[in-house]
């Protein structure tokens, strides 16, 4: 009996002299480690999956050391990589992690000054989903939508373009706006253009490829907003176009020349418009929570007669400013309002879209930018916020950066943002995510945790439209596939819709 205790002790300290050591000898710095991502004083949800990071100067060695409570978590390497149920451990105990980071270089030990994760007790959404797209005009056929568990690293396709791409000028296809009603997975919808072109909605397990081109709307439905619960869709329709600046820093003008509000029934198969002025152009719309008003942008531009219309929005784009508006919706008769001005952006000379508002109906959030539309292209885009409540207005300058800050989405509770930044690099659009408190104050943004802290510096993706779920979206890409292959279903032009 006193052999087997023994040789259980012996593997047991064997285990313990294998696994990282704090190291006794070394120098004490007076800064905090320089790391990748910057996770240092960060706020994450309980149910996140771990943060791994590394040296930005890549070390021979690393140790870490996390603290919470009565846990403790050692990690060694040469990136930390925590496991998730060890993370869990720390993460159960309610309090602010401690992080001691020891770093080796030339053989020698540095201990730098500790640094605080804080953990909050608001859960995020167990899944987020994206399009996966090169940096580049030329490739965006091969793309996907993707998506991401957050609660570990798990990520899957929901759809990859390839798929019905075909040889030939015109094989190809591009797949873009997914968007959910309610962050159910399984009440989805994605637009193809191009080849096999159609509008794919997926509702409760029925999936139908809608055409939705019809003499009576500018194009098809291109930019979409579920309504919180009825079957009824409103999209933007877009004449959307480039061109590419030779010594502009933003590289990539992309611009509507024309662009109208419609919306779609889906039970009825029935589509209308809501706003088709010639001289405003509206995109972008979202509805309230309560489903009792849709929010827009649109941009006041006229046209000479002789002019074509691309060719002057780009001589003139600095004069496209868009201004957030609302109308009025009435869910038992289907009948929208007046519209009515929300923000102002060209008053102070400046262009916002991308109204997305909480969950709770207190906080608008928005994009801004110096002029135009797609603000992801331009390096001045930031995120600013409106107090619903108040109607104050501000910049979050505790999520911006000093590149793009473009594209965002509130999750279910409200209590935490997903946004698109190119705050690294200026080229790779990443997501991240911050949290808002009760008075409006945001913590600081961290990137998406990866299993290798490298991995987005290696990975020559962007990341594009990140959109909360409650869940995966259990639909196949093939079967994704087989609908778009088929026969689209033409739509119904009605001139006002009919709750009847």
């Amino acid at each position: 009996m006193n052999k087997y205790i023994l040789l259980l002790l012996s593997v047991v300290t064997l285990i313990t002299a294998c696994g990282p050591q704090v190291p006794e000898n070394y120098t004490a710095s007076g800064e905090q480690p320089d790391i990748y991502p910057d996770y240092k004083g960060v706020m994450v949800p309980v149910n996140m999956a771990p943060l791994t990071f590394e040296m930005n100067k890549r070390a021979e060695q690393m140790v870490a050391r996390f603290t919470s409570g009565n846990e403790e978590l050692l990690c060694g390497g040469s990136k930390i990589q925590p496991d998730r149920d060890d993370w869990q451990r720390l993460v159960a105990t309610g309090k602010n992690i401690g992080v001691e980071v020891y770093a080796r270089y030339d053989g020698q030990w540095t201990k730098y000054k500790p640094f605080d994760i804080y953990v909050s007790k608001d859960s995020i959404d167990p899944y987020i989903s994206y399009r996966l797209i090169y940096p580049s005009y030329v490739s965006y056929e091969e793309l996907t939508i993707s998506q991401r568990c957050l609660e570990n690293y798990d990520e899957s396709v929901i759809y990859d373009n390839i798929l019905c791409s075909t040889e030939g000028e015109s094989g190809g296809q591009c797949i873009n706006c997914h968007n959910y009603q309610q962050y159910n997975p399984d009440r989805m919808q994605f637009h193809a253009r191009q080849n096999m072109g159609g509008t794919l909605i997926a509702y409760d397990g029925k999936m139908t490829k809608i055409n939705m081109k019809n003499d009576s709307i500018l194009s098809a439905g291109v930019y979409p907003a579920w309504h919180p619960w009825l079957k009824l869709i409103v999209y933007s329709t877009n004449t959307t176009g480039q061109v590419f600046h030779i010594t502009n820093p933003n590289k990539i003008e992309v611009f509507d020349a024309e662009s109208d509000l419609i919306a779609y029934d889906v039970e009825r198969n029935e589509v209308t418009n809501i706003e088709n002025d010639t001289t405003e152009m509206e995109v972008f719309p979202f509805w309230a929570p309560d489903g009792k008003a849709l929010y827009y942008c649109s941009a006041h531009f006229e046209y000479p007669d002789t002019i074509e219309h691309g060719a002057q929005v780009i001589r003139r784009r600095k004069e496209v400013k868009y201004n957030i508006y609302k109308k009025s919706f009435d869910p038992k008769t289907m009948e929208f309002g007046e519209r009515e001005l929300v923000f102002d952006a060209a008053a102070m000379g400046k262009s916002a879209t991308l109204p997305r508002i909480s969950p709770d109906g207190r906080w608008l959030v928005f994009a801004m930018a110096e002029y135009g539309v797609f603000h992801i292209w331009h390096r001045d885009g930031d995120l600013w916020a409106i107090d619903l409540k108040t109607n104050e207005s501000r910049a979050l300058n505790e999520i911006n950066s000093k590149d793009t800050e473009s594209y965002h989405s509130w999750s279910s509770n409200g209590k935490w943002m997903v946004f698109s930044s190119r705050r690294y690099d200026g080229e790779y659009t990443r997501p991240f995510f911050a949290h808002i408190d009760k008075d409006g104050h945001w913590s600081k943004p961290f990137e998406l945790p990866s299993s290798d802290p490298d991995y987005h510096r290696q990975f020559m993706k962007c990341y594009n439209v990140p959109e909360f779920m409650k869940g995966p979206v259990k639909i196949t890409p093939l079967e994704f596939m087989d609908v778009l292959k088929g026969e689209a279903v033409p739509v119904k032009y009605v001139s006002r819709l009919n709750h009847n």
